[in-house]
Order: structure tokens, then sequence, then C-alpha cells
């Protein structure tokens, strides 16, 4: 009968030594202190390296964290500017609402979404620590020659397969075939759906705020609109070109209204322009018209290749539709419902259209980084030869 009892099955253990022969009792006895003590606390240095991006709210930096040994983390810092606000209160209360919706969602934790990992007071002024991510965001890809720079660093081959399959030239600006642009548009509803099942409404979709990271992942970023639908703020922030129609009109932001202003970007995607290129977006009564009978112009928007497949036509009306009941219930049934993004997908796997597509983008955008390393290092070349 056995009657010896073994803890540690699975420890880690090194081979060869002799535990007997341990001589950090003094190590030993710190590491029990700080694991019995259940507090910790330490200071933590960062260095604004690089702005990344500014906007109304304020401006973002690449970061660095610094830890022990040698441990360095790229991270990105959003500063919150006061300038909008009237006083010293109304600040605060903006940077609460802020902060409570920073805490809910660095708990949601979803692949799509971005990870927020602290939100910091410094001399009263606030600051989101965030996940630096490693990518494009969309409005850097819609360049428009962003695409055709890179044409001379590839064979006929490749470039027509890009051309094909990825991205192509559209009139204003590259657009994005109907696969890769559906695989970022199915991230970005896993992301919404993620956020809108805990009450929470993003406001302000755009391609700015849409990354594809350097792995092919999309990844919606800045959450500095967002609140939570049981406690939203007394004004709303957003950027009217990509704003639902009610917003504009009502002030009335809801899930659906991220589903508006997500299908904008997406026809953006498919149509290489802006549905609203021709609209002074500080007319929001022209623009408010223009989102109205954008389904009925779609068709005139949007290339054949696009037009003539059905499902994906009423896909983007059901997701732009002015009246919000019109749309989508949720971005969950965007996603998997009869005539959701799934089902074209489903529908190119049937069709033997189908390919990887977050391993495409991922091609794609390391051409994009080679190229800009080499633009880089011929400017450096300059630079040094004209100091000469």
């Amino acid at each position: 009968m056995l009657t010896t009892t073994i803890t540690g099955m699975n420890a880690t253990m090194t081979q060869g030594r002799d535990p007997s022969s341990r001589n950090n009792a003094l190590l030993m006895q710190r590491y029990h202190e700080l694991i019995d003590n259940k507090r910790l606390h330490w200071t933590s240095h960062h260095r604004l390296e690089r702005l990344l991006g500014s906007g109304g709210q304020g401006v973002v930096f690449l970061s660095e964290r610094r830890g022990a040994d040698g441990f360095t983390l790229p991270v990105a810092i959003k500063i919150f500017s006061p300038d909008r606000y009237d006083d010293e209160r109304l600040y605060d209360d903006a940077m609460q609402r802020i902060a409570d919706v920073a805490a809910h969602v660095a708990q949601i934790q979803h692949d799509n979404l971005l990870d927020v990992q602290n939100f910091v007071d410094r001399d009263r002024i606030r600051m989101m620590v965030m996940e630096w991510v490693d990518g494009y965001d969309l409005e850097n890809l819609l360049v428009s020659d962003r695409l055709t720079r890179i044409e001379s660093r590839m064979s006929q081959k490749r470039w027509e397969y890009i051309n094909r399959v990825i991205v192509t030239q559209g009139p204003c600006h590259p657009r994005f075939k109907p696969g890769v642009a559906m695989s970022v548009m199915r991230g970005c509803l896993g992301a919404l759906a993620a956020l809108h099942r805990e009450g929470i409404v993003h406001g302000d979709i755009k391609p700015s705020n849409v990354m594809l990271k350097r792995t092919g992942n999309p990844k919606i970023v800045d959450i500095g609109s967002a609140f939570a639908l049981d406690a939203p703020p007394p004004n709303f922030m957003c950027t009217p070109q990509y704003a639902a129609p009610e917003v504009l009109e009502n002030s009335e932001c809801t899930a659906r209204s991220d589903l508006a202003a997500l299908g904008y970007v997406f026809i953006e995607l498919l149509a290489g322009q802006s549905p609203f290129a021709d609209c002074n977006p500080k007319n929001l009564r022209e623009l408010l018209e223009l989102k109205r009978s954008l389904p009925q112009r779609l068709v005139h928007i949007l290339p054949a290749e696009v037009t003539v497949n059905e499902l994906l036509m009423n896909f983007c009306r059901k997701l732009i539709a002015p009246d919000p009941m019109q749309r989508f219930p949720t971005a969950e049934e965007a996603d998997l419902v009869k005539e959701g993004a799934a089902a074209f997908h489903r529908q190119l796997v049937k069709s033997d259209l189908a390919v990887e597509y977050e391993n495409e983008i991922r091609v794609w955008l390391e051409e994009l980084r080679e190229w800009e390393d080499v633009e880089r290092n011929r400017d450096r070349e300059s630079d040094e030869s004209a100091q000469l």
C-alpha cells in the first residue's frame, strides 16, 4: 500500500543540483517576506521617445518601461490635455469617466482590442498607459502613393498577386480587396462585440483608430471617447465624417452607432475613396444628406467586384442604414448571421477564392517596412553626404 504523499509533481527542477548545497538563506528570507506581506510597490520610469499621434484629447507617445536586469518594454502613453475643458473640475470629471471605462476595458482582454495597462496622475495631468501596437493604422495605409512606391522593389509576379488578392489602387487611394477588407472587418466586429457585451460604446471608430499589427491582426485602438451606456458623458466627441447620422442629429450614440461608423470605414476600404469625399465635414447638413443617401449611392461608389456580390452589398447596407433600427442589432450578429461577415468568407472558401488573410497582410506589411527602412537609410546617407 502506497503511504507516501508527493506534492509539486509538476514543479520545475534543476538537473544535477543538490538542494542541500544552497547558500542563499538571506534571499529565501526576502522571498518569503515579500510573498507574506501581500503588498508590492516600486517606482516606474518612462521616457517619451517619439510622438505617435495627436488629436482633440491630447498626444500619444511611444515610451519605454524599464525593469530589472536590463528588461525594457515599449508602451504607448496617452497624455490628456486640459485645453478643451473650461475649468479643473470639468477636466477631473471627464478623466474619472475615462478611467472608469479604461479599467473596464483592461479586463476584457480581447485580441482585437487595445490592451490598457494603467491610468495615472502626474501633477493632476492624467495619462493612460497602453500596449504599443507595432504596425500601421488604416489611415496610414490609405495614403494615395503608399502602394505604388513599393512596386519597384518586387517582382512583377508578386506585384500582380498583391493587386489581385490584397490591395490595389483605387480612385483616390489604395483599396483593399474584398476578402482582405472583410478579414479586417471581422476582427473589428469581434472587438466591438466584446465592448458592447460589457455595455461600452467606442464612440470614435475611424481609419486612424484601427491598426493592423505586423502579425496581420487588426486591433481597435484609442478608447478615449468610449463610454458606458449607463453613464453617458454630457457631451459626445466624434469625427463627423465617420459618425452615424443619429450622433450628428441628436447627440445620441449607441452600439449601433459604432456599427455605422465601422461600415463607413469598410466602404472606404473597398472603394478606395471616402463615401463623403466631396463634402466639407464642417457642413453637417450636407454630410447628413450624404449619409442618408449612401445605401442608394453604393453602386456608384464601389467597384464592380463588390457590386456584383449581393451578399456583400446587403452586408454594407445593413451596417450603414440611416435608421439605427434597420442596422444589425449587434456586432456579433453582423459577423455571424446568415448575411453577415462570416457568410461572405464562407462564400469565398466554397468558391476556392479564400486565402490565409492575416498571413497575407503580415507579408505585405513586412514588405512595406522593408521599403521604409531602405528609404530611411537612403535619406540618412544623403544627409551625411550633404554635411561633408
